[in-house]
């Protein structure tokens, strides 16, 4: 699994570019908005300005155990690297919590992730007598490699290739690393990773590089006589 992370990576920026409105109403519902201030009541001083500890997260469907098994898992999936932090530092757990509980997400939906994660639990404690969080990377990376297809996607997935004691762990991991996915490459940590850099101005602009034109069999002198 750990050979497999910048690969994985790459292929899960297309997983993540697919869907923007799950991330969108996830943002708006993190923004707080403040208390209007009237004539008739203004808003009074503030009586103590002593900073509090930060607050976690308010879970919205998960669990507590199931919130710790959800980031371990979406770090497994996506870890800090180089580039960019992992999917716990942009807050993909907090993401998926959230989709989870809006009204649009079916039933079979939400029962499908908490008994994909009551089955990586009981995979887990099977195998090495710990539940999934619990157990050593290693250890979480060796169910994670029975089911993940790191030898390539077989056909008919989650039936082909996967032994059927297997089958409802790995149709559980492809959804759940595809919302991951989804969490990270719309988050500010997954702009990072892609190199995203927006609308910026080029003053430069030299055109497409060489190599690029060579590969794709095309060149400007050629696009040039065409137009004529």
């Amino acid at each position: 699994m750990s050979d497999e992370n910048i690969d994985r990576r790459r292929a899960l920026k297309v997983l993540g570019s697919i869907g923007v409105a799950g991330p969108l109403a996830f943002a708006e519902a993190q923004q707080t908005q403040p208390p209007k201030t009237t004539h008739e009541k203004p808003s009074q001083p503030a009586t103590d300005t002593k900073q509090g500890q930060p607050s976690q997260p308010k879970r919205r469907f998960f669990t507590a155990r199931e919130m710790r098994t959800v980031a371990v898992l979406a770090d497994d999936i996506i870890p800090r690297d180089e580039h960019s932090g992992s999917a716990t530092d942009a807050k993909v757990p907090e993401f998926i919590d959230f989709n989870l509980s809006v009204e649009e997400t079916s039933p079979e939906t939400r029962t499908a992730w908490r008994g994909g994660l009551r089955w990586l639990d009981t995979e887990s404690r099977k195998r090495f007598g710990v539940a999934y969080a619990a157990a050593r990377e290693a250890q979480r990376h060796q169910i994670l490699d029975d089911i993940s297809f790191p030898n390539g996607v077989p056909q008919g997935v989650p039936q082909g290739g996967i032994p059927p004691e297997l089958r409802y762990g790995a149709a559980f991991f492809a959804r759940a690393r595809d919302m991951v996915a989804s969490g990270f490459f719309s988050s500010v940590e997954g702009f990072k990773d892609l190199r995203y850099i927006g609308n910026v101005f080029n003053p430069n602009w030299k055109g497409c590089p060489p190599a690029a034109l060579a590969k794709l069999g095309v060149s400007y002198d050629l696009m040039t006589r065409r137009a004529q």
